[in-house]
């Protein structure tokens, strides 16, 4: 999820695989390790143990400790939110919205960011070493949910000493923790900012998810998941995944205003399958240079994760009654080029909040940009983002001395 901009021809450090390894386990951030005696249980019914979470944090907490933000990350995101990445070198992935002055200031508030349990950026996952078998999980990893990820980021919260954030904040993937947080800890989450979103993973973004699953495992690298142990990777088709999936987070309006039919490099085509129009360029690079950071059956995790989310089922299929007397602020954004989440989806989420009477306001935000406008430059997301935390601010006290 990056901008629209053809970086064919742009070089780039080859990330060597011993150092994507070592970041799995060993994370340039932070980490929360918790021990055989606190084991997070998962929805599939096992009990995971011991495991770790991989964190930033950004600005500092306030005495009555009433400033933290949760910062949720979306599918290919991970906790380096505000800071370098210490793999790609590139700048955060949200610097646009986290840092001294953006709308989370980290002048005013503490900003919390971790890796999901299932990710491969220092959080325990597919990726990691098995305790067990001093081997690569693999596919021996237990499936995980976003109900899962919300839980260890509440046993993080937990072990920084807070008890209730100040807001939780996040889009796509990232926004379904939004949502689950509100629903299993609503005593604990003070604002909620979810972002181009849904309640439940719609058939076509299910089928989309398949899709790329299915290149993966086609890859003749991919070895049934165990790919680690003859120290390879599934590069081509995980690229393949990378591709497909990056044109949802894309519109026709967007792809056409950056690239249109122009030609890569040349005036004429080639007759040949090589990448002559710049939108080839442009999705071949965002496959190959994904591949660089991310594992593979990491990204078959996370997308199952995202595949099985529907709150509603888990309250006897009534949406409403998951937010029924809840007193979390909400903030729902949305975009109008944005097909992978359409507004329709969080327009049915602002009927169940105002059915459940919570506090609600929502914003459609008119872009070009897709369903990637929420990490890109639209100020007007800026504009409401920052005054909804503010006015929460304000009820919160933050404003006032002391705090």
């Amino acid at each position: 999820m990056t901008g629209l901009t053809p970086k064919s021809k742009t070089p780039r450090r080859a990330i060597p695989p011993q150092e994507r390894s070592h970041e799995v386990d060993h994370p340039s951030s932070p980490v929360a390790e918790f021990g055989i005696d606190k084991p997070l249980r998962l929805d599939c019914g096992v009990d995971l143990a011991p495991f770790q979470i991989a964190y930033q944090t950004y600005g500092e907490l306030n005495a009555n400790k009433s400033n933290a933000i949760l910062v949720c990350h979306a599918l290919t995101g991970d906790q380096h939110v505000a800071n370098r990445h210490p793999m790609t070198g590139k700048p955060g992935w949200w610097e646009t919205m986290v840092g001294p002055g953006r709308p989370l200031d980290t002048n005013r508030y503490f900003i919390i960011c971790s890796n999901v349990i299932g990710g491969c950026m220092g959080s325990t996952g597919p990726a990691s070493l098995n305790p067990a078998t001093g081997k690569v999980w693999g596919l021996d990893f237990p499936i995980i949910t976003i109900p899962d990820m919300v839980r260890a980021q509440a046993m993080l919260v937990d072990y920084l000493g807070i008890d209730t954030l100040f807001a939780v904040v996040g889009g796509s993937m990232g926004g379904m923790q939004v949502l689950q947080w509100t629903a299993a800890y609503p005593e604990r989450v003070f604002s909620a900012l979810p972002i181009a979103c849904a309640t439940r993973h719609s058939a076509q973004n299910i089928a989309f998810h398949e899709l790329g699953r299915q290149a993966v495992m086609a890859d003749p690298d991919w070895d049934h998941g165990r790919y680690a142990d003859k120290a390879v990777h599934p590069h081509r088709g995980l690229a393949v995944a990378r591709m497909a999936a990056h044109i949802t987070y894309l519109s026709d309006a967007a792809l056409h205003r950056k690239f249109g039919r122009r030609m890569q490099d040349r005036e004429l085509p080639t007759f040949s399958f090589d990448a002559d129009f710049q939108v080839e360029s442009y999705l071949r690079y965002q496959g190959s240079s994904f591949v660089e950071r991310f594992d593979a059956n990491a990204y078959l995790y996370l997308t199952r994760a995202m595949d099985y989310f529907d709150i509603a089922a888990d309250h006897d299929g009534v949406l409403t009654a998951a937010f029924r007397g809840i007193e979390t602020r909400f903030c729902v954004v949305s975009f109008t080029s944005d097909w992978l989440f359409p507004t329709a989806e969080s327009r049915a989420l602002v009927h169940a909040l105002n059915a459940s009477s919570a506090r609600v306001s929502f914003a459609e935000i008119e872009t070009d940009k897709g369903h990637d406008a929420f990490l890109l430059d639209v100020p007007e997301f800026f504009d409401i983002a920052r005054a909804f935390l503010e006015s929460a601010g304000k009820a919160r006290g933050l404003n006032e001395p002391g705090e």
